[in-house]
């Protein structure tokens, strides 16, 4: 079932703002989520290139009300652009990181069923039977929808969920179309984005490695990006992450790009560079002899890619 929603046009990111150094956020991990006065956590701004593609694929999620579905190279930045827009707009990030085991609904919540049979025993017979919430525990989906309940927006990130079953995404279409879920183990609990206010829908970065195909009921319910290698702005992400020499980012930037030319089985990505050219800047490494792969085991992660490589480099 398709969902028309009012759209939301309270919160913007710009590529132009940059957020301060540091700022307090409200601390998503304690918990429960209390009514009033959060905690908060004061964060320290890292770097990370927002381009005017990103922003605008953000911007169109956070419009729509919908999940922005990241697809793109491993080492692209798909993960940190969730805890880079959660800084920008000073909210809580929820982080929910997929495994093979994963269910849809322990993003909602979990009941702890056998602790509450425990304890009703060890009442005894005509004890008064435990309150079944405090057996509950929310999961980052469900904290995100209690805290819009309170008034309170949140960042949700929903990491390689193609690692999953491919019932787990069709597990959460109702959830993600209506913001809302009930407690089974509890009848009559319910909690729910207030309809009436597209402000405090939680905005939901899902990330996908292609590992398998999602599921076309899942995908018509998401905004759509592909983040692509960002080779012409190289240097100013290296620059950003304190590499600082120049020649140290150009020669890192050329050997990379030769790299990527090669056909290798795993191209280095942007994660493999940035530890490439740190561990390069932490030894002293002269820049000129960068084609020997110096420390090469943090940019290439097969061997028969290093033996390619090393081959390649050689030979005049």
């Amino acid at each position: 079932m398709y969902v028309r929603r009012s759209v939301d046009t309270s919160m913007r990111l710009d590529v132009g703002t940059q957020p301060p150094p540091s700022r307090p956020v409200e601390d998503a991990e304690v918990h429960p989520i209390v009514e009033t006065e959060p905690p908060t956590r004061v964060l320290h701004r890292e770097p990370y290139l927002l381009t005017p593609q990103l922003c605008e694929a953000v911007n169109v999620s956070i419009t729509l009300g919908r999940p922005l579905l990241l697809q793109g190279d491993p080492g692209v930045g798909k993960t940190r652009l969730a805890h880079a827009v959660a800084y920008h707009l000073g909210l809580p990030l929820e982080q929910a990181h997929i495994k093979s085991t994963s269910r849809g609904r322990d993003l909602l919540y979990t009941f702890d069923a056998v602790r509450r049979l425990s304890d009703a025993q060890l009442g005894g017979l005509g004890a008064a039977l435990p309150d079944p919430g405090t057996y509950v525990r929310f999961g980052p989906l469900g904290r995100a929808i209690v805290r819009a309940s309170y008034g309170r927006r949140s960042v949700l990130l929903i990491d390689e969920i193609d690692k999953a079953d491919l019932d787990f995404p069709n597990d959460l279409l109702r959830e993600l179309d209506e913001l809302r879920f009930e407690i089974d183990e509890i009848p009559g609990e319910r909690h729910q984005v207030p309809p009436d206010r597209p402000d405090l829908r939680p905005l939901i970065i899902v990330t996908n490695n292609e590992e398998k195909q999602l599921p076309g009921a899942f995908l018509r319910r998401c905004v759509f990006h592909f983040v692509e290698f960002p080779g012409d702005r190289l240097d100013e992400i290296l620059a950003m992450h304190g590499i600082e020499s120049a020649q140290l980012r150009q020669q890192a930037i050329d050997v990379v790009q030769r790299l990527h030319a090669m056909g290798l089985n795993r191209k280095p990505g942007l994660s493999e560079l940035l530890d490439w050219a740190e561990c390069l800047q932490a030894d002293s490494v002269d820049p000129a002899t960068l084609t020997t792969l110096p420390n090469g085991g943090a940019l290439l992660k097969q061997r028969a890619d290093q033996i390619k490589a090393v081959e390649r480099f050689s030979t005049p």
